[in-house]
């Protein structure tokens, strides 16, 4: 069109229009609420329907939790402040708070689990952050002899011993890998347990005797509260993983006793309840143990816990292999690796990326199950809760402790949800 006639022709625009703002229903939280609250006549009734139900019972529970009452004594103290109103006596929160996270440890020795917690998040941080510093993971190998030694006390040796296991399961695998790896492997699981039953305690009775370095012991039944849920949870959660790993890759194996060995204890372990290995821990372990052997009941429930938990992560983490395209596989062996190299670097990854929310699911269902240590002597939160009742000041409260252990659960198994949706979006790089 020529410009003569684009200047006679009044509807021909020669500038552009600046960008106009969308519709008010097309933008921001209308357009939210419409696509998903009120997007039918179906949803909306829904809507209306959860909004009456979270109306009627905040009306009912929002009274009683903004009448608090947080300075009292006792229950009694707490109604005679209220003066026949209904409200929350949150004052067994801050009566009984030390005792709902530290049990029965000893008040001067709080420093020791509370800095326990601290380096944790050290060590747990180039774990669960890849961007950080690689030599930070010499910490994180550190860690867990260092907790025991800040928790438990007694000789410091006693973890050096423990950590030396490890040193001569390393040596043994590397002296024998140019034999066999399969004989490197066995030989680096034999190593730290005949150290551990054969020499570890001389050693720390040796140096003890010498150099009596450490802290104050700590006996196990003063644990309690949120603290022994950590450490049986933390523990669980560290241990099950990799044993997982190794049992999920020994049930694809084509050797027929490790995978039957590994399809033995699966099946074994997922069909016997949670409650049965514990009791097992509690009572029957030590008939299986030498006259006079002394086996530390948390370290048994740890054990019963992990063994638990690595055999539903095992499938967990079969079913992300078996997700995986036989290309995959092929490709590995395209590129010449061997078996070790081909999992380390192109399966267990990708394996490990799809089956992430199933890990993170069994380990906050881990994480929420240590309160069943309860019913074999334990005193962990549910637990505690049931002394503090059993105490003439708090007979009759209930509400007010449960909202509490449930609130601290929540935020763990929160921040682990959390994270599960943050490394997903980090690893997620198909449709980038």
């Amino acid at each position: 069109m020529s410009d003569t006639h684009a200047q006679t022709v009044a509807y021909v625009r020669n500038e552009m229009l600046p960008p106009a703002d969308p519709p008010m229903r097309e933008a921001g939280a209308v357009k939210w609420l419409r696509e998903n609250l009120f997007s039918g006549a179906l949803n909306t009734a829904l809507t209306l329907a959860a909004l009456a139900i979270i109306w009627y019972a905040l009306a009912a529970i929002g009274p009683w939790l903004l009448n608090s009452v947080w300075s009292a004594g006792s229950l009694a103290e707490c109604r005679a402040i209220l003066e026949g109103t209904s409200g929350a006596c949150f004052s067994v929160i801050t009566d009984r708070w030390h005792q709902l996270l530290f049990g029965f440890y000893p008040p001067q020795h709080y420093w020791r689990p509370v800095l326990t917690l601290a380096l944790l998040f050290a060590a747990l941080a180039p774990v669960l952050f890849p961007a950080l510093p690689r030599k930070m993971m010499i910490f994180s190998a550190i860690y867990p002899f260092l907790a025991y030694h800040l928790l438990w006390g007694g000789s410091v040796w006693l973890p050096v011993s423990a950590a030396l296991g490890f040193v001569a399961g390393y040596l043994a695998y590397v002296i024998l890998a140019r034999v066999s790896t399969l004989v490197a492997v066995f030989a680096a699981i034999l190593a730290p347990v005949f150290w551990w039953l054969f020499a570890a305690g001389p050693f720390d009775q040796a140096l003890s005797s010498v150099m009596p370095f450490g802290l104050e012991f700590v006996r196990s039944d003063r644990f309690g509260g949120f603290l022994i849920s950590l450490i049986i949870g933390i523990s669980g959660i560290s241990l099950s993983l990799p044993i997982g790993i190794v049992l999920a890759l020994g049930r694809q194996s084509d050797m027929v006793f490790i995978k039957s060995v590994c399809v033995i204890v699966i099946e074994f372990i997922r069909g016997v309840p949670l409650i049965t290995l514990l009791f097992t821990a509690s009572l029957l372990l030590n008939y299986f143990l030498p006259p006079g052997t002394t086996f530390d009941l948390i370290l048994r429930v740890i054990i019963m816990v992990t063994l638990f938990a690595s055999a539903y992560m095992a499938e967990v983490i079969r079913g992300g292999l078996a997700a995986l395209p036989k290309g995959q596989y092929e490709a590995a062996d395209a590129l010449g690796l061997n078996y070790w190299k081909a999992q380390r670097l192109i399966i267990m990854p990708q394996a490990l990326k799809i089956s992430i929310p199933g890990i993170v699911n069994t380990f906050i269902g881990l994480f929420k199950d240590t309160t069943l240590v309860v019913f074999i002597g334990l005193l962990d939160p549910i637990g505690l809760s049931n002394a503090i009742r059993a105490d003439t000041n708090w007979n009759g409260i209930y509400w007010e402790l449960f909202i509490f252990i449930a609130a601290l659960f929540f935020i763990f198994c929160f921040g682990m949800s959390r994270y599960s949706m943050y490394l997903e979006r980090k690893l997620k790089t198909d449709h980038k």
